[in-house]
């Protein structure tokens, strides 16, 4: 077999009517073949050992250096919510879709996974905050939920929640499906994160800046509700600034057949698909920003439980102000005269202990007096030039809380292959499970990544940072997926928590678990910290 794709003319076509590059295809059909490596996970990242636990007793300061910043307008929030709502309604698509549902099925102590699911679903139906709105569209056709549950009509029932010609709620984005209920209205995700922003991102000038990352197909949707609830919410001087901006399609990548040649569908046109959300970082760069928080869509929470997660957001964006006022102060020095002896020492156990980087095997340290003076100059200079370039990157605060058993990543450090290390965010695919090793130091872990980040993206002259010159292009996923009944290959870009970020220097604190609640299943909503 070949080892270097051969493109036809017809693909080159393609990848230039896309804005694509046809080198980048070319590496990620090599990708394909090859693969990722495997991380190399030295040890979990525990309490005390790469997870920071903040004292009660002296959070004041942060709070504070917080504050400040919020206060001069620094801080915004991005929130990527690109994704239609189809898998919370997995289980409710495949009863809708099957054999006739009956009522014996449902409450037969032997259903299915679905079935069950489905039975919670319906039993509480009127427990979600959508209920009163199928309620509305029902009464149009004439009849009511209770109606066609008492006539058995389950599959009917569920078409008019799931598809257009109801609620449509399993096409629609995750961020305008109704969370939560209130006295006296409704709120949806979009919403909820609004009020969030407005907690602890508002400028004294009393401006909001938050910006979601959407599909073109949501945009009309999303912009109506935003105008239809944007008055609830701009009282006392609050201003909105509502951004949003789409996954680049130049980001998508090529899908592969099983021979990792391009796959073609019935047309003979190749098969492009979405990057993961690794993607998003060209959104995330295009922003800006300074201080910028991270959290998914789903992962909110009504009013009555709000104030830990402002609590806690402040506290964690203190204490990435702390890290970058120190981190700044050092790079001028190093800038202007590469710092003495004993400012050099602080820096290392700066970059040691607060950053847990190891340094490389091969990275001179400080010369003493024995050492004649130009080979002294020589290690001094190289080991000013390296502290230099580690300092000088984007910062990020990660919030790590309990593993409770969760599916996804969690915190890890990682050696890498010139024997230093550092803190990543770790997915089980990126680590060789196969590796009894290895995957006794995964499974060892005592928390879990919740996607809660605050980031600092700008350097110390205040210029934005090119955060793709930060990622880590030898990690990304290869997964299996089919299209038109049959198997490709998928190849995600590095994800935005992940490699995208593996080159920033990281830091993780402990954040409780009342931070996290997220809705990956409708069901989700049952859940008494969704309940109004």
């Amino acid at each position: 077999m070949s080892t270097k794709p051969s493109l036809s003319d017809k693909l080159l076509e393609q990848i230039l009517e896309r804005g694509m590059n046809v080198t980048d295809v070319e590496a990620q059909l090599r990708r394909f073949r090859k693969g990722f490596p495997d991380l190399k996970i030295d040890r979990p990242a525990t309490i005390g050992d790469g997870i920071v636990r903040l004292p009660e007793s002296d959070t004041m300061p942060l709070k504070e250096r917080f504050l400040q910043a919020q206060r001069e307008g620094r801080v915004m929030k991005f929130v990527p919510a690109s994704g239609a709502a189809s898998r919370m309604f997995k289980s409710l698509l495949a009863m809708r879709n099957g054999d006739d549902i009956t009522k014996e099925h449902l409450e037969s102590g032997n259903a299915d996974g679905d079935a069950a699911f489905t039975k919670a679903f319906l039993d509480q139906l009127e427990t979600f905050a959508f209920y009163e709105d199928l309620v509305d569209v029902l009464k149009e056709r004439g009849t009511s939920p209770d109606e066609l549950m008492r006539k058995g009509e389950y599959q009917e029932l569920l078409s008019f929640v799931l598809e257009d010609k109801g609620l449509g709620l399993a096409d629609l984005p995750k961020g305008l499906i109704p969370f939560h209920r209130y006295a006296d209205h409704r709120r949806t995700p979009l919403e909820e994160h609004l009020v969030e922003a407005i907690a602890y991102t508002q400028a004294e000038n009393g401006q909001i800046r938050i910006h979601f990352t959407i599909s073109p197909e949501h945009k009309e949707g999303f912009d109506q509700r935003l105008e239809q609830v944007r008055s609830r919410y701009e009282k006392g001087g609050i201003q909105l600034h509502v951004e949003t901006s789409f996954q680049k399609p130049e980001t998508d990548t090529i899908a592969a057949d099983p021979e990792n040649q391009p796959f073609l569908d019935d047309e003979g046109r190749a098969v492009f698909r979405p990057g993961g959300h690794g993607a998003l970082l060209v959104n995330l760069e295009e922003l800006r920003g300074d201080v910028v928080f991270i959290k998914n869509i789903d992962n909110v929470v009504p009013d009555r439980l709000k104030e830990t997660t402002y609590k806690f957001k402040k506290l964690i964006g203190g204490y990435l102000l702390t890290l970058q006022d120190k981190i700044f102060f050092y790079l001028k020095e190093l800038e202007r005269q590469g710092a003495d002896s004993q400012l050099l020492d602080e820096i290392i156990a700066f970059v040691q202990e607060e950053l847990h980087v190891a340094l490389p095997g091969d990275l001179p340290s400080l010369p003493d007096d024995e050492v004649e003076e130009s080979v002294a100059d020589s290690q001094r200079s190289e080991l000013v030039r390296w502290l230099f370039d580690r300092l000088n990157r984007p910062v990020r605060v990660c919030g790590m809380v309990i593993n409770e058993g969760e599916p996804g990543g969690g915190p890890f450090v990682v050696r890498h292959g010139d024997g230093s290390t550092s803190l990543q965010i770790v997915e089980s695919a990126q680590v060789n499970m196969d590796d009894p090793a290895q995957k006794k130091i995964f499974e060892s872990s005592t928390h879990f990544n919740p996607v809660d980040l605050v980031c600092s993206l700008r350097d110390y002259q205040g210029r934005p940072f090119r955060l793709e010159d930060f990622r880590d292009p030898e990690t990304g996923f290869i997964s299996e997926k089919s299209y038109q009944g049959r198997e490709l290959k998928a190849l995600e870009l590095p994800g935005l928590w992940n490699g995208s970020m593996a080159r920033w220097n990281t830091v993780f604190v402990e954040v409780p678990a009342d931070t996290f609640h997220p809705v990956k299943t409708v069901n989700d909503l049952l859940r008494e910290q969704h309940r109004g």
